[in-house]
C-alpha cells in the first residue's frame, strides 16, 4: 500500500497533467515524483502505468506539417549507380542512377525539357532530357525545380551525336545524355537568390561563395593535397611522429598577444596557443625523436593579408640536431611539394643571407630577391648641404636606389607624379625622418638631372648605379643606427614604387621562386609600445622567442656583457618576398633559459614562474634540440600565387577578425559572464 504522502503526491501530479506544463514536468521528471522515487519497484510500476494512461487521453496530436512529408522522401533516394566523370564510358542503354544539382532548365515544349546535371563536386555536366510521354509525374516534378537544386535521378544512357565543348569551370560530357524516368529531390535552393555567372556572393554568404567559385574550390583540394604530401614526406621518408598537442594552454608572455578562455572557477582562464612551441620542447625532453604537426594556432594580432587570428602551421622538433638539420628537412619536403603539386625542379641547396645583409641591400628581412633595385648607403659620398635637406635627422644613414621605370624621362616623372599623389605614398611623405628624395636620370639635363650631388658625387653614383635615361633615383634617410624590426623606410619605398610601377603597366611582374634563408637574426631586440614582447624590463625583448639558442660559443659570452650584440641560431625560410615559417636552436639548459629570462630580459619573478614547467622539464635531461614553423596558409598561397590567405582558407575572418557567415564573435549574455564570474565594464 502506497504511503499517505505518496498517494497525495499521485493525486496533485494527476491534476497536474491537465495542463501543458505539468506534462512538460511529467516527462522530465521520468513519470515518477520526487516522493515516490524511493518506493519500491513495484509501486513505481504501478503508478507510473497509471500516469502514462492519464498522459496519453490528454494528449493533443499535432497536424503533421508538409515540410515533414518531404523530408522523408529524403531518406528514400537510390545510391549512385556511376559518377558522371565516367558516364562517357558506360554502356548505352544501360540504366543509371545519377546524384548532383541541377543546371538552368531550357524547355523546348510543353512535353521536352532540357536540363544538365552537375556533379557532386562541380566538375562535370551531363544532359538530361525529360519528356512527359515516358512520365507525366516526373517530367510535372521536374518543372517545378530550379537550378542548383540537389537531386538524385534515374534514366536510361542514350547515345549522343558529339559536340563541342567549351571548357569552363563545368566540364560537359557531350557524347551521351540520360533520358530521364524518375527523380528524387532532396532539397530546395531559395528561388530568391540569383545563382549565375555574373553573381558575386559577400562573405556573409561564404558557403555560396565556394560553390559558385571554382577557384576556391580548387584550392581547398589543393591545400589538401599539400597536406597529404606533407605527412608522407615526414611520416614515411623522414621518421617524423604526428603528436597533436593541447588547444587549452596556459597564458604565458613569448611575445604575441593571446586568446584568453575563461573558466567556472573564478579568476583562472586557459590561453589558446600561440604556437605548439612549449608542448613540443616538452616532447624533446621525453624522448621523442622527431614530432610534427599541422597545427591550429591563435594570436591576437592585427589582420592584414598574410594574417588572420587563428591559422595553420606545418610545426616540426628535432632531438639531438642543430639548425642545419632542420633546414636540410625544410628544403627536402619544400623541393618535394613543389615537384609533386607543381610539377617545378627546385635548386638543390638554397642561398642564405644574413639578417644585416638582407636589411642593408634590400631594406627588409624577407626579401624579394627577383625584383633588384638593391640598396647602398652613400652618406659618405653626398656634400653636407645635401644631407641636411632630405631630413631633420645629425648624422644620418642615407642610402639610394634606382628602378627602371621607362627609356623616356618624361614618363618616368609622370609615374613619379601619380605616385607621390596616391595614398601610398602617405606613409613616405609623413616620415617624421625626413621624406624621400626623387631624382630622374635625364640626359637633356644639367648633370643629368642630379645637380644637387654634386659633380663628384655624381660621377660616383651613376657609376655604382649604372644609370640610363629614365631611370628613378631615390634617397633616403634614416637614424644611423643598428638594424632591427623587419624593414627599413627606403625599403617599405622600394617595394611601393614596384607594386605601382608593375601596376602601372611600366615593368612586368617578377616570375618563378627564389628561396632563400635569412639567418643571424639578433637575439634581443628593443621593446616597443607596440608588441607585448615577454613582459621584460631591460627594455629588449627576445626577437623571435625567448627560447631561441645564441649563435656560437661566442654570442653566448656576450650574453653577459653586451646582449643587443648577440645573434641568434634563428633562420627564417623566405621566397617571393614572403616568410613561409621561421624557426631556430632552442635553449635545451634550464639554468640558461633562466639566466636569460631573470638577468637579461628582467622578467618580474612572477613571469618566471609561468615558465617554471619548462624549465623542470629542461633539467630533466633534455637534449639539444631545433625545430621550425611553416606558415601553411602562407605557403598555399604562395604555391598558387593568391594574394590573401583568405583565398586559401576556407572560412576565413574579415579584417576586423569577424566570421561574417556565422556572425562570430558574438555578445555574451548575462547567464554566460555570470557562469564564468566576468562583469563588462
Amino acid at each position: 500500500m502506497l504511503s499517505l504522502q505518496c498517494r497525495r503526491s499521485a493525486q496533485c501530479s494527476s491534476a497536474a497533467l491537465k495542463s501543458y506544463a505539468g506534462k512538460s514536468r511529467y516527462v522530465r521528471s521520468q513519470g515518477l515524483p520526487s516522493a515516490c522515487r524511493t518506493r519500491s519497484a513495484i509501486a513505481q510500476a504501478s503508478l507510473c502505468r497509471s500516469y502514462r494512461r492519464t498522459f496519453s487521453s490528454n494528449a493533443i496530436r499535432l497536424k503533421e506539417p508538409a515540410f515533414l512529408e518531404g523530408f522523408k522522401h529524403s531518406f528514400r533516394f537510390p545510391p549512385a549507380s556511376h559518377e558522371i566523370k565516367d558516364l562517357a564510358t558506360a554502356s548505352i542503354g544501360e540504366e543509371v542512377t545519377l546524384h548532383g544539382y541541377l543546371g538552368p532548365r531550357a524547355d523546348l515544349s510543353k512535353g521536352l525539357s532540357f536540363v544538365p546535371l552537375i556533379s557532386k563536386d562541380l566538375r562535370h555536366s551531363v544532359q538530361i532530357i525529360s519528356l512527359s510521354k515516358n512520365s507525366e509525374k516526373t517530367h510535372t516534378l521536374l518543372k517545378i525545380l530550379g537550378a542548383q537544386d540537389p537531386v538524385a535521378i534515374r534514366g536510361v544512357l542514350k547515345e549522343r551525336k558529339p559536340t563541342k565543348s567549351e571548357h569552363g569551370d563545368i566540364e560537359k560530357i557531350t557524347t551521351v545524355e540520360v533520358s530521364l524516368k524518375e527523380i528524387f529531390v532532396l532539397n530546395r535552393f531559395p528561388r530568391d537568390v540569383t545563382f549565375q555567372e555574373e553573381t558575386n556572393f559577400p562573405a556573409e554568404l561564404r558557403h555560396l561563395q565556394i560553390r559558385k567559385e571554382r577557384g576556391l574550390r580548387d584550392a581547398l583540394a589543393f591545400r589538401s593535397k599539400a597536406a597529404n604530401v606533407c605527412r608522407d614526406e615526414l611520416s614515411n621518408k623522414q621518421d617524423f611522429q604526428e603528436i597533436e598537442t593541447p588547444l587549452l594552454f596556459k597564458s604565458t608572455p613569448e611575445g604575441a598577444r593571446e586568446f584568453l578562455v575563461p573558466t567556472r572557477t573564478k579568476g583562472m582562464t586557459y590561453a589558446l596557443p600561440q604556437s605548439p612551441q612549449q608542448y613540443k620542447q616538452i616532447l624533446m625532453a621525453s624522448g621523442i625523436p622527431k614530432y610534427y604537426q599541422i597545427a591550429r594556432c591563435f594570436r591576437d594580432e592585427d589582420l592584414r593579408a598574410d594574417r588572420q587570428p587563428e591559422f595553420t602551421q606545418l610545426d616540426l622538433e628535432m632531438s639531438f640536431a642543430t639548425g642545419e638539420d632542420v633546414m636540410q628537412v625544410i628544403e627536402n619536403l619544400i623541393r618535394r611539394l613543389w615537384a609533386d603539386l607543381l610539377d617545378i625542379k627546385l635548386p638543390s641547396k638554397f642561398p642564405r643571407m644574413a639578417y644585416n645583409d638582407a636589411m642593408a641591400k634590400y631594406g627588409v628581412d624577407k626579401p624579394d630577391v627577383r625584383l633588384g633595385m638593391e640598396i647602398s648607403r652613400i652618406e659618405f659620398m653626398l656634400p653636407v648641404d645635401l644631407v641636411r635637406k632630405i631630413g631633420p635627422l645629425l648624422g644620418p644613414a642615407v642610402e639610394v636606389m634606382k628602378l627602371r621605370v621607362s627609356d623616356d624621362p618624361a614618363e618616368t616623372r609622370k609615374f613619379v607624379a601619380k605616385f607621390m599623389e596616391s595614398p601610398d605614398a602617405t606613409p613616405f611623405l609623413e616620415n617624421p625622418d625626413g621624406q624621400p628624395g626623387i631624382f630622374i636620370y635625364d640626359t637633356s639635363k644639367p648633370l643629368q638631372g642630379l645637380q644637387p650631388f654634386g659633380f663628384e658625387a655624381f660621377e660616383q653614383v651613376e657609376e655604382m648605379l649604372k644609370l640610363d635615361d629614365g631611370d628613378l633615383v631615390v634617397l633616403q634617410a634614416r637614424k644611423n643606427e643598428p638594424f632591427s624590426g623587419g624593414s627599413t623606410p627606403i625599403g617599405n619605398l622600394r617595394l611601393a614604387l614596384h607594386k605601382a610601377a608593375v601596376a602601372g603597366g611600366y615593368i612586368k611582374a617578377p616570375q618563378g621562386f627564389k628561396f632563400l634563408w635569412i639567418t643571424d637574426f639578433p637575439l634581443f631586440s628593443p621593446s616597443n609600445d607596440t608588441d607585448p614582447g615577454q613582459g621584460g624590463s631591460a627594455g629588449l625583448s627576445a626577437t623571435h622567442h625567448p627560447f631561441t639558442a645564441p649563435k656560437t660559443e661566442e654570442d653566448v659570452s656576450l650574453l653577459s656583457t653586451d646582449p643587443a650584440a648577440v645573434r641568434a641560431e634563428h633562420y627564417d625560410i623566405v621566397v617571393n618576398g614572403v616568410e613561409l615559417g621561421g624557426g631556430s636552436r632552442r635553449i635545451h639548459d634550464a639554468l640558461v633559459q633562466e639566466f636569460i629570462m631573470r638577468d637579461v630580459l628582467k622578467m618580474s619573478e612572477e613571469r618566471l614562474q609561468d615558465f617554471r614547467h619548462l624549465l623542470d622539464v629542461l633539467s630533466a635531461g633534455c637534449p639539444p634540440h631545433a625545430g621550425i614553423a611553416l606558415g601553411f596558409d602562407r605557403l598555399i598561397a604562395v604555391m598558387l600565387g593568391r594574394a590573401s590567405v583568405r583565398d586559401v582558407i576556407a572560412f576565413p575572418k574579415s579584417g576586423k577578425g569577424e566570421d561574417l557567415l556565422v556572425k562570430s564573435p558574438n555578445k555574451a549574455t548575462k547567464e554566460q559572464l555570470e557562469t564564468y564570474h566576468l562583469k563588462l565594464l
